[in-house]
């Protein structure tokens, strides 16, 4: 009789996930990180708002070029993927962070990416963002994960908070 081996869940990973956190300054007030994170700016970090509400939720779609830089030395090598990045409404109660839901996905030959799913906050002048993301592939996915694919979604996940830090400071993008 064959035994199958299985990934157990943690109680800081859910099975078949890997952890992403990833921080980076933000410098900005409370009411400029407000207007940057909410809805009438999000098209500024965002981009495309490909639907209103997502059916069933009250998250809204948009299409993003998600980037991941291989060398910032020149010439310059990044790798780009089209990807739904859902947001949903913030929650801002006084005094504490600006929080709000975020997750996304390839928009094209998704089985070959990961998924993530998070939150994304902002308090006391940094952006953070916290969540899991499901390797691509089962089982090997994970074991590249821990070798090389853990660097690229760190390298993506910052390079989209830096892309929102830069329109919080007003900074073309």
């Amino acid at each position: 009789m064959a035994s199958r081996s299985r990934s157990k869940a943690t109680a800081d990973r859910p099975a078949g996930m890997s952890r992403l956190s990833v921080t980076v300054p933000a410098s900005v007030g409370r009411g400029r990180a407000l207007a940057t994170l909410g809805a009438g700016e999000r098209h500024a970090w965002l981009g495309h708002l490909v639907e209103g509400s997502v059916a069933g939720t009250d998250r809204d779609r948009y299409l993003v070029d998600l980037e991941l830089r291989v060398s910032d030395h020149a010439p310059r090598l990044a790798f780009h993927k089209a990807a739904f990045v859902e947001v949903g409404p913030i929650s801002a109660p006084e005094a504490e962070p600006i929080r709000l839901g975020i997750s996304w996905r390839a928009a094209g030959m998704a089985p070959l990416f990961p998924v993530f799913s998070g939150t994304l906050r902002w308090s006391d002048g940094e952006l953070r963002l916290d969540g899991f993301y499901a390797p691509p592939g089962g089982g090997i996915g994970m074991v590249a994960d821990r070798v090389l694919l853990n660097v690229a979604a760190r390298g993506t996940a910052g390079l989209l908070l830096e892309r929102i830090a830069a329109v919080m400071r007003g900074e073309p993008t």
